[in-house]
């Protein structure tokens, strides 16, 4: 017995606008049932891709796959695939049954199969009795949700969304991720979903595949992209980071010494056997992983410990970003929990900061 297709399956896929390649042979599969998103900076192609899987776009070269069945030549409204908007393009002079029932009105279903499969997709987006009410009496969220309904009544193997939540406001927001992720895991059906913002596809997805000049930097699942990137656009994108410029002194087995610009030492532990002495490279330090020490209490082992100041102290709610200025002058940013005697800490204070050498990435320097 064979294993199915994944629903969705790219292979090569490119696309060329003249002299402007806005995808680059990108290949990637998604299983059925899971929850893909595809991230990456305004211009980098995704939305391109994003229209290439709903037949809205033509590819270059290549192949595009869903169950199995090539989507080359096929038209959008032949394609198993439904896609929700940034601005939702609900109908206004329509009420909301009218709104998720369009798309079976237009393949010709009864009018009773229409009200029967409209009440119980209204039903399962938490959004019962509300066929007859117009879209204006609706809060953002029930429009969110009627949008996704929409698409959902169709039953299709995939649903795109094109950045769905850019136009929600912050808290909103925060709350449609938790939604989205729970109506997807509920009708099982395969999410595509682009985005530009990390903490939605770092929340929600499966998978991400992050996105960068055409291509794919990296898929993975949130914790590989976050906690393990595979490239230094991956490192920086995904997640805060002090990035910081230093050159190679010596390497011993694993274990990197560098110096920085500002004459400080690094050690680091890496993998990479390509990071060599005399090299140029790009450190990577998420504000999270640094400890703020009380002067006089360092531990013997001063590996990674810096003097410093508290340059300043930003309060945010759960968390405080602290900038601390070394005896160097360079500034690093510390990600601060509002637990224990660390958050007394003020600005002027004089402190030591300390990480572990597994917890920096490095990547050689790109040359121009």
């Amino acid at each position: 017995m064979t294993d199915s297709p994944p629903d969705l399956m790219c292979r090569d896929l490119t696309k060329d606008f003249d002299t402007f390649r806005a995808v680059d042979h990108v290949s990637f599969d998604v299983p059925q049932g899971s929850f893909f998103s595809i991230l990456g900076p305004s211009g980098c192609g995704k939305t391109t891709l994003l229209r290439m899987i709903a037949g809205f776009q033509t590819p270059s070269a290549g192949d595009l796959q869903i169950k199995g069945k090539s989507m080359i030549g096929v038209p959008p409204n032949k394609r198993p695939v439904s896609m929700v908007f940034q601005h939702l393009a609900l109908f206004p002079t329509m009420n909301i049954g009218d709104n998720v029932g369009f798309g079976l009105r237009q393949r010709g279903v009864s009018k009773s199969d229409i009200k029967s499969r409209v009440d119980r997709v209204l039903d399962r987006v938490g959004l019962p009795g509300v066929t007859d009410r117009r879209v204006d009496q609706l809060s953002g969220g029930q429009k969110q949700r009627v949008a996704i309904a929409r698409c959902m009544v169709l039953e299709p193997d995939v649903l795109l969304l094109d950045e769905p939540l850019g136009a929600l406001d912050l808290k909103l927001r925060e709350h449609m991720k938790v939604e989205l992720k729970s109506l997807q895991a509920a009708f099982n059906t395969t999410f595509v979903y682009i985005t530009h913002d990390q903490s939605e596809a770092l929340v929600m997805s499966d998978n991400i595949a992050v996105m960068n000049n055409g291509t794919f930097e990296q898929i993975g699942t949130p914790h590989e992209v976050y906690h393990s990137p595979n490239t230094a656009f991956v490192a920086g994108f995904v997640g805060d980071a002090n990035i910081i410029t230093a050159t190679v002194t010596a390497r011993d087995g694993n274990t990197l010494a560098l110096t920085t610009q500002t004459g400080g030492t690094l050690s680091l532990e890496t993998h990479d056997a390509s990071l060599n002495a005399g090299q140029e490279t790009q450190v990577f330090l998420r504000p999270e992983v640094i400890e703020l020490i009380q002067p006089g209490s360092a531990p013997e082992d001063a590996v990674n410990v810096s003097e410093g100041i508290i340059e300043s102290v930003l309060f945010n709610g759960a968390n405080s970003m602290v900038t601390v200025t070394d005896r160097n002058g360079a500034h690093m940013k510390v990600a601060l929990p509002q637990t224990g005697s660390s958050t007394a800490v003020q600005k002027g204070d004089a402190v030591l900061t300390r990480w572990h050498p597994t917890q920096a990435q490095c990547f050689a320097m790109a040359q121009d």
